[in-house]
């Protein structure tokens, strides 16, 4: 790895000999010259150092839409980094080349050449995700700051297992809005995820939605892991009562990568949990990864009114004014301007 991706971790402390990691909520307690769970920081003569700051492993300027955020700068572009590694063990992931991998050798970008780039491709915002972002705490904060001055929004594209103190700092640097990629119940969690807490994801979430971070759900529908009709109505109902109904909640298909053979998610599976979501209360419900269905739309939860159309990743279509239905001139919650 190049000089330029060792920088010294933000959130630490010293216990004896061995330091802590408070970045994710794992808080490894790593011994001299050990890798956290997520080999990506380094006990190094008893400080603990980033090994991956600016290390990117791939950028794209993608649709908002991709992230997704449907209640969100609708129609612009977010240019998207990720770097290495991940702090979950989802068999299943489906970028598990970069996310499996700890230090991989990709190009270093730094945090002005980052934001330049956005400016080059003509996006409106920052996101940081493809794989963990928060592994790139220490170079997000950075790009934040400068993206902000530049006039530029930031978002992140999340599992949620970030510690507190991760987070808030991230909202003073700049984040404006998060996707927390909400894997499942509590057992499917701790099973499938290697001993991840569900209830830590949950208060980070509430957490973000206290702040005034703008707030999507997505749920990976996965048959044999959290596709059955309990553990969607628990998730819906959190939805609800954490973060209030009209939280946007995405349930899309899932497709076989890495080490998981479970057949696709089926359409009626989707639809499904779009109906659970719906008679748990959430007013905005999308089924994903299926372009050009029906409830890939948003429409007026009062009057029914169609607000913004999609294909797939393309708006089609938005008839907002002013975050307000044209027919009924309720009040749509999102981020509009």
């Amino acid at each position: 790895m190049r000089d330029e991706s060792i920088h010294e971790s933000l959130l630490q402390e010293p216990v004896g000999n061995k330091v802590r990691c408070n970045v994710c909520e794992r808080r490894c307690l790593v011994v001299p010259d050990g890798l956290g769970w997520c080999r990506t920081r380094q006990n190094r003569a008893g400080r603990l150092l980033t090994l991956t700051y600016g290390a990117v492993s791939s950028m794209a300027a993608n649709p908002v839409e991709k992230k997704p955020f449907y209640h969100f700068h609708p129609g612009t572009g977010a240019f998207t980094a990720g770097s290495w590694s991940c702090n979950f063990g989802c068999p299943w992931c489906q970028n598990w080349s970069i996310s499996k991998v700890a230090g991989g050798r990709g190009k270093y970008v730094s945090p002005a050449q980052f934001v330049a780039l956005t400016e080059d491709a003509f996006c409106q915002g920052t996101s940081i995700s493809f794989n963990e972002p928060t592994l790139s705490l220490e170079w997000s904060l950075e790009v934040f700051r400068l993206a902000r001055e530049h006039g530029l929004y930031n978002t992140y594209v999340t599992n949620g297992y970030m510690t507190p103190e991760a987070l808030v700092m991230l909202v003073e640097a700049g984040l404006d809005a998060m996707n927390v990629d909400l894997k499942g119940a509590a057992a499917a969690m701790r099973r499938y995820c290697k001993g991840v807490d569900v209830e830590k994801v949950w208060a980070i979430c509430r957490l973000a939605h206290s702040r005034g971070v703008h707030l999507e759900i997505t749920t990976l529908v996965i048959p044999t892991v959290n596709d059955n009709p309990a553990d969607l109505q628990g998730i819906a109902r959190r939805i609800v009562e954490d973060l209030g109904a009209q939280t946007p909640w995405h349930v899309s298909a899932y497709h076989p990568a890495y080490r998981f053979t479970a057949p696709p998610t089926p359409l009626r599976t989707l639809e499904q949990a779009y109906r659970i979501g719906k008679e748990a209360g959430l007013e905005f419900v999308y089924v994903g990864n299926w372009p050009g269905h029906e409830y890939d739309n948003t429409r007026c939860p009062g009057c029914g009114e169609l607000l913004i159309r999609r294909l797939g990743f393309d708006v089609l279509k938005v008839s907002l004014r002013e975050g307000h239905c044209p027919a009924c001139e309720r009040s749509i919650a999102g981020v509009w301007g």
